[in-house]
């Protein structure tokens, strides 16, 4: 009989961390997809920034400076690899479009340019695109850090090499708000 209740315990045991294993796997899971989200909005950005960069030049080509930061910075996030450095590269990025929006402000016939409009309200909504998928990964993030961190959990979490994930945050205050992009 004390056999038998020393296997019935052994195998409770072992279903309990078959089940902790396989939330730590799909809550991972969770999180690399929620990443390709975010990654598939950035691109989205990314292929608007030309676009931008190329209207404003039309009518401030001697805002040289501006311009080029954006450039760089664009080329800074594409380029960056790992969550903290496309973190960095983002901030930068979000900075310089502000940057060029501020020159655009200087400009009344850019403000009243079709395209130029048309862009802006498509970088605004795929800026909302950005700040959701941002969410939704640091949603899931928390998820799989605080079953990392919590016992008994994290015995199972540290066993099979289970580390937690940074969370996608913004520097500064100003940062975390949308950028203005409407001249209305």
């Amino acid at each position: 009989m004390t056999a038998l209740i020393i296997v019935a315990v052994v195998l409770a045991l072992a279903f309990y961390v078959i089940g902790i294993y396989n939330r730590l796997v799909k809550l991972r899971t969770h999180v690399s997809e929620a990443w390709s989200g975010i990654d598939v909005q950035l691109k989205k950005r990314y292929d608007l920034v030309p676009n931008l960069i190329e209207t404003v030049k039309g009518y401030a080509s001697h805002e040289r400076e501006t311009l080029e930061s954006v450039t760089q910075a664009r080329v800074a996030a594409i380029n960056a690899k790992g969550i903290e450095n496309q973190q960095q590269a983002e901030n930068q990025l979000t900075r310089a479009i502000s940057g060029l929006f501020a020159v655009a402000e200087r400009y009344p016939e850019l403000k009243a340019n079709t395209n130029f409009l048309q862009m802006q309200h498509d970088l605004s909504a795929i800026e909302q695109d950005i700040e959701r998928s941002r969410r939704y990964y640091n949603g899931t993030v928390r998820d799989q850090n605080i079953l990392i961190d919590s016992f008994p959990s994290n015995l199972v979490a540290n066993a099979f090499g289970f580390l937690k994930s940074p969370f996608f945050e913004l520097e500064t205050e100003a940062e975390r708000a949308l950028p203005k992009v409407s001249f209305k």
